[in-house]
Order: C-alpha cells, then structure tokens, then sequence
C-alpha cells in the first residue's frame, strides 16, 4: 500500500497461534505490512505492546505462568535476548537445553496466543556477563569486536545463522506461521561507535546486509542506531521516547526498551520507578504516533550461576518491573498498566488509521491530541500535563478537565476521561519474606570443610609464564577465581619488612605472603598496598583475584582488563627501594579446588565435611545443610543473613552469587517519592544502610519433596547460623480509587484469602498508601460493611465504587469520592 514500510512479511493470525492442537504447528500465514501508523496482520491495524522476559533469568517451569500473566496484563507480544555465551561457553560446543531451550519458550509464548520479538544480538547488554559474548571469542589472536574486523564476523555470522536455523526449523518465524513478528541485530551501538571510526560505521551497513540475508521473512530492527540502513528499522531506548523519529518517514516508531526501573549494583541501594511515571512516559508516546512499546524488563527474574554482568551486578535482576523477580504482580504498577493498555487498545482502531492535530493550553504545558478517525470520523485525544502541578483545561464543547501534575488522560470520542496516568485505581500489594504459616521455625544443622588452599598458598599451579596475565585470558571465564604465584628471595639471614604494591584491575583480590592472608581489596581498579614479612630464604606470594561479573557495556568494553593483567606487583622495602616482580616466573591456578571437586554437588562426594564444632568467620570455607522445602506452592527465598561474600547451591543448582554483608550508604533514603517529573535511575531509592541483597530466590523447581542440600561457598567470612528459607506472600492489600471505576482485590494466589478488613472508607478518605488512610469530612455508613461483603474469605474480589454500592443519596460527598481499603491476606 502507498506509504507502507517496503518489507512484507507473513504472519499467522492470532487465533491460530493461541491454539495448543497440531494445528497450531502448521498454523496458516498471512501477509502482513508495517507503515508509519501500524502494524497491519490481516488487513487489522494494530498498536503493539509488549514486554521483556529473558528465558534464562526464569526457569522452563515458571515460564507459562510468567507468560500468562503477561497477557492477563494486557500484553500481545513478548521480547527476548539470546545470550551467545549462554549458549556457546565453548565454541562450536552448544546447549539449548533446559532453561536455555529458546525454542520451547517462543512456543509457550505462542501457545499463550501472544506474539515474539527475537532480539539475537548478539552483543546483548542486558546487564549480563560480558555482554552476551563468550570469552572465548576475546582470546581469539587478532579478533576486535564490534567493528569490520573479519574475525569477528565470521563468528558473528555463524552464531546468528545458528539461531536463525534453528527458529526456521521449529518454524518460529511469523513467516512460518509463529510467533515471531520481528527480529533484532546488535544493540545500541549508535551510543558507543564514534570511536570506532569509519571502521565502526561499515560494521553497521554489514550487519544490515548480514540480517536480512538470513532470509527471515520478517523486519530487522536497530536499537539507538540514528543511521541503520534503510533495510532495518532503527528503534528507541530510554525512559521516555515520545519525541523519538525514526530515521526513515516509512518506518513505524518503535520504543525497544522502557526501562521500568533499573537493575541494582552490590554496595548501593534499591531504584525505584513509579506506575504513574511509568504509565506517563507509555501514554506520551502513543500520544504522539507510537506503534509499538515493549517494556524492558516485564520481568526481570534472577542472574543464577556467575551470569551477572557489571561489574557488580547484583544477583537480583528484579528491576523494579511489573512481574517482580519472583513471579509476583507487582502491585500497583502491574494493574494500572493493565488499566493504561485496555485504554489504549479501546482506541486502537482510531490510532492506527487517523489525521492527527496538537493544540497546545497553558503555555504550551498542556497539549491535546486529537486523533480522528478516516474510516468513520471517531476520535480519541490524549490531553498531557508536564507542569509539576495539575492545570484546568477548557476544551469548549469537550467539556472541562483538571489534568493532574506530570500526567496524561485518555479521552473517549475526546470528551469522556477513560484514563489518567496519575490516578492509580488499582490495588497496592505489600509482599513479604516470612515463615509458611504452617511451617515450624527450625535452625539449620551445619557441615563445614576448608576450601583445600595448601597448593596455591604454596606456589603450586596448573601452568607458568613470565608475565601477569589479563584475568579472562587465563581462565576463559570458567571461574571467577584466579590464582597468581611467585617466589621471591630474601637472601639475609633476617625476616625483612616490605610493602606488597598491586595495580589491580578489578574486582576483588585477596594477597598471602606465605600462606598468611596480608589484606583483601574490592572495587573497579586500584593500588593494593599492604605491609608485609619476608623470611630469609625463599617466599611465596600468592594472590587470588575474583571477578564479580564481567563489563558489559561501553566503547571496546571487551577489552577492559581484568585481574592483575600486567600489574605491577612490586615489593617496596624500608630503604624505599622498589623491586619489580611482573616478569618474575609466576604459576597460575584456574578456580577453587571445590569448585574443581564439585564440592556444590551433593552428590559428588569429594569434600570432606566436618560436622560439629562449627567454624564461623573462617575466610574460604564450604557450608552444607540440609531442609525441609517450605510448604504451599508461593516463591522460595533462602535468607543469607550473617554470611560474607560467596556462591549458593540448592540441590547442585546455582542460586547466584551473595554478598550480603555488603551494605548501602545509610544517607538518602528519606521515604518520600514523587512521581512527578524526569525518572532518573537515581530518584526514590530506598533499602539504605541494608545488605544489598539479603534474599535469594529458590524457584521451586530447584526442590524436592523430601530433603534438600544447600550449599554455600563463604569467600571471606561468614556465620550461617541464620540462615534460613522462606516464603514470598501478599500479607497486606490496599486499594484506593475514584467513584465511577471498580476496585479489584487479590490476594495473588498462594491459596491466600482475604481474612481482615483493616480499613474501608467512602466518601473522601485522607492518605494515599497502606498505613496512612484516615477518615475524611464524610464517609458513607456502609463504607465498611459493603468492603466486607463483597470480599471476606475470598482469594479475590471486585467492588463497584459507586453511590448505590455504599447506600447513598446522590447528592452525598465531594466531587471526587474515593474509596479506600486496607485488607489482610492469610
């Protein structure tokens, strides 16, 4: 059609792709063309929205119920990364298996009647390790990422043609009759490639030609890359992108990534994005032409095993987003969400096939949108506020409006307000780690066993070089842990006092000087200098370095150092005399013993664990215990309370790395958030002075009905004794929302039933969050007993807020009555 995007792809319709029967497989295609307005499947015009999940941060058996309450959430389409180094740890050696089995995701996303978006890369971001590259592909002589080097793109190429492959083989494309609507090559490369010269800018054209190439049958995008070729869409990332313009007028707007909060580094505190911000930033852009938004992240999930990038990635990737890292409803910002969606979607035959116009109110603070229909002359207006403070807007024979502060409302044939981003009607749910109610509080039996160091301490690796090696050189990122060893003679017939000077790169290093730890260090890159005692004749310096997740973002990111990588290490006498040991002879050592020993694996039998007498404190030491899983079916946490820095495993699975002892600053957390104005990753933090990450999830896959094997790696010192396992629950519900909608109420599953009502009032309530409500001027009677009718002993319940529900004269309260609730979920 005339102003259509130039691809034409073939996609099967949605009826079919919600079906599980054979049919499904071999589901009918349908041509299906995008233009600057829609996205158009079977001749319907169409807005798209979706949400990230990345199979691998789940697990295969949380993945429906994931999927499933992202279409409950009013999502059509769902997003995901392939990590190449998830997926190829050791070239041309590949594993798809479990919760790396991509393939069975999209069909689960498929069989949920939703739609796919394959972002391959591979340079994924993402806050994962590395990027998404293998460290294999750095130690390649001659390689240079991300640029036209040969090397690297014939490993490229062959990565994405294998993914490619295999989605054309399980017939995943939309072009098939799946799923997948578009697909994805590289990653916000347009924020780092000026460095990279023109080399960078002919890397760009090739990966477009290498793309399209693969013979999909769908669209190729670009995230932030302003000048993708024309054979690629180019696409936004940010926290808001309502003033983004593709780089060609054919091209839809497509915003890739809404950041629904922000990932969590060790040492700082929680971020903290709001639903009325969040549902601001989606109502803006679709105020102005958006086609299709895909939230990053929907759910975020958990960096299991060593997967978490940074450096400093925390183990939790939970994000703040609308899933919580759990699988929970994030409450309110799921439900308003859901409430945004259902607008826009009641609009979206009006959106995709319209004449728009922008009239500007107030100085310019206000603007209307007006979308007019060119099939019927239906309209829909979006009416945004940016001020800090709310506007009254006189829309003539539309009627009058206030628009609240930093807010958006969506108007129905432009006079009838069905939506507003500022007014959350939708129930807040405070969710809590606790004991099962029907469990009994037990303290765990512990096994212990020294990490075996007697080699390392003594000089004793797997193989030599006379230089300091770069970290992932040496150990192709198969450990986070690496041993350096030297030897150095003291020639005098006294001990001899030194400085041991180390320029480390990162991340965190622990020194010995013959068998006795000297000083630990952490952070990006700094000068260890400790004191230090050299016996006559000969000594040993060891030095272990550990990774805590590799970079995974910025120009050349991939070759950052890491470890000592080069150094120098030098010994400083009392006479001030400095001697170089960087050339000496140094041995090196991969990993831990245990991890060598698979002293994590129950099963394995290697270590030698002691029981009794335990030992806490003790720097480099394994913990063995053994539980009871707790009961019902709600999310699993295992509370690290009082242990250092170190690796967990449930059952031989890896539940992350932990550093709980690791604190935020105490300063800045002040309770008070407000949605208004710019998100920046820095406001409305909180969790200040607490361990970064105390709970660590424990997917219920991971467990058996009978006994079960924790086991923890402490790194440098630590005290179990409180460790223990519990639940995630909804305890506490609250709703607060505006005459003329409905209030739904849930206790989000785990067979919990609203057993209290706390607080209920109609009429014009004061406080807006659980704990703060109080009776206002007036209140309707039945406030109380119609909250308690409609939902005592119920896992969930609906309330019509209305005057007839509460028994009032329509003449009774303000103009804006409200409803406010405070429930209990046992």
């Amino acid at each position: 059609m005339p102003g259509s995007w130039i691809g034409i792809l073939l996609i099967a319709s949605l009826g079919l792709i919600g079906s599980c029967s054979a049919a499904a497989a071999a589901a009918a295609a349908a041509a299906v063309e995008y233009d600057s307005s829609a996205v158009i499947i079977n001749g319907q015009r169409k807005i798209i929205l979706s949400g990230s999940i990345h199979y691998p941060r789940s697990t295969v058996e949380m993945w429906s119920d994931l999927i499933q309450k992202a279409k409950e959430g009013g999502l059509d389409t769902i997003e995901t990364y392939i990590f190449w180094n998830a997926h190829e740890r050791r070239r041309r050696e590949y594993n798809f298996t479990g919760n790396l089995d991509f393939v069975k995701f999209f069909q689960k996303v498929q069989e949920a009647g939703l739609y796919g978006i394959l972002r391959i890369g591979p340079y994924a971001c993402a806050e994962w390790n590395y990027g998404g590259f293998p460290v294999w592909l750095h130690n390649i002589p001659e390689i240079k990422f991300r640029t036209d080097n040969e090397i690297f793109k014939n490993e490229m190429q062959t990565f994405t043609t294998k993914i490619v492959n295999m989605a054309k083989e399980a017939k995943l494309f939309a072009s098939q009759g799946g799923p997948i609507i578009l697909a994805q090559i590289e990653n916000e490369y347009g924020n780092v490639m000026g460095p990279y010269g023109e080399a960078g800018k002919s890397y760009v054209q090739w990966c477009a030609q290498m793309a399209v190439a693969q013979n999909i049958g769908v669209p190729w995008i670009m995230c932030q890359q302003s000048d993708s070729p024309s054979s690629v869409i180019n696409t936004c990332n940010g926290f808001y992108c309502d003033t983004f313009t593709p780089n060609s007028p054919k091209s839809p707007k497509m915003w890739t990534e809404n950041w629904t909060g922000w990932y969590k580094k060790w040492g700082q505190k929680d971020p903290h994005r709001t639903a009325e911000d969040l549902a601001f930033s989606v109502a803006r852009f679709f105020q102005y032409n958006g086609v299709l938004q895909n939230y990053y992240m929907y759910y975020g999930g958990t960096n299991f095993g060593r997967t978490s990038g940074g450096p400093f990635i925390a183990t939790s990737y939970d994000y703040d987003a609308p899933l919580d890292e759990y699988g929970n409803l994030n409450q309110p910002k799921w439900g308003h969400l859901k409430n945004l969606h259902a607008a826009l979607k009641l609009g979206e035959k009006i959106l995709t096939n319209s004449t728009v116009k922008t009239t500007k109110y107030s100085d310019g603070w206000v603007e209307l949108t007006t979308y007019t229909s060119n099939i019927d002359g239906e309209r829909l207006c979006f009416l945004s506020n940016t001020k800090m403070d709310g506007l009254d807007v006189d829309l003539q024979q539309d009627g009058k409006y206030f628009v609240p502060a930093w807010s958006v409302s969506i108007l129905q044939d432009c006079n009838k307000e069905t939506y507003n981003t500022a007014k959350v009607n939708v129930q807040t749910s405070l969710i809590v780690k606790k004991l099962h109610e029907n469990d009994t509080p037990l303290k765990l039996s512990w096994e212990w066993a020294p990490e075996p160091t007697k080699a390392p301490l003594h000089g004793q690796g797997g193989f030599k070089a006379t230089q300091l090696l770069e970290q992932k050189a040496a150990t192709y990122d198969e450990s986070d842990y690496l041993w350096y060893m030297t030897s150095v003679d003291n020639n005098g017939t006294a001990s001899k006092n030194v400085t041991l000077r180390v320029k480390y790169s990162g991340q965190f290093l622990h020194a010995f000087v013959n068998g006795k730890e000297i000083g630990s260090q952490h952070g990006y890159t700094f000068t260890f200098e400790k004191p230090a005692l050299l016996k006559p004749g000969t000594n040993i310096i060891s030095l272990l370095s550990a990774t805590v997740g590799l970079q995974n973002y910025g120009e050349f990111f991939d070759e950052g150092p890491e470890g000592i990588a080069g150094g120098p290490v030098e010994l400083i006498d009392s006479g001030n005399t400095t001697t170089d040991l960087s050339s000496n002879e140094w041995s090196y050592k991969v990993g831990l013993n245990g991890e060598g020993g698979r002293f994590y694996d129950p099963t394995s039998g290697r270590a030698k664990w002691v029981s009794g007498n335990l030992r806490v404190g003790r720097a480099m030491t394994w913990y063995k215990t053994t539980f009871q899983a707790p009961s019902g079916t709600e999310p699993v946490v295992v509370d690290l309370q009082g242990m250092g820095k170190g690796h967990a495993w449930v059952n031989g699975n890896s539940l992350g790395r932990f550093w709980p002892i690791l604190t935020a600053d105490p300063n800045g957390c002040d309770g008070k958030c407000d949605y208004r104005g710019q998100y920046k990753e820095g406001k409305c933090l909180s969790n200040c002075g607490n361990p970064t990450q105390r709970w660590y999830h424990v997917p219920r896959s991971f467990l058996n009905n009978g006994s079960n094997t924790l086991i923890l790696f402490e790194e440098i010192g630590g005290n179990p004794s409180d460790v223990s396992f519990q639940i995630t629950a909804t305890e506490t519900i609250c709703g607060n929302t505006y005459e003329g909608t409905t209030l739904e109420l849930s206790c989000n599953g785990g067979r919990r039933i609203i057993s209290d009502i706390q607080y209920a009032s109609f009429g014009d309530p004061q406080g807006s969050s659980c704990g703060s409500f109080q009776r206002g001027s007036v209140e309707a009677s039945r406030s109380f007993s119609a909250v308690e009718k409609a939902c005592m002993g119920k896992e969930s319940c609906s309330i019509n807020v209305s005057k007839a529900t509460f028994g009032v004269e329509d003449s009774f309260g303000v103009d804006n009555n409200r409803l406010v609730v405070q429930a209990v979920c046992t």
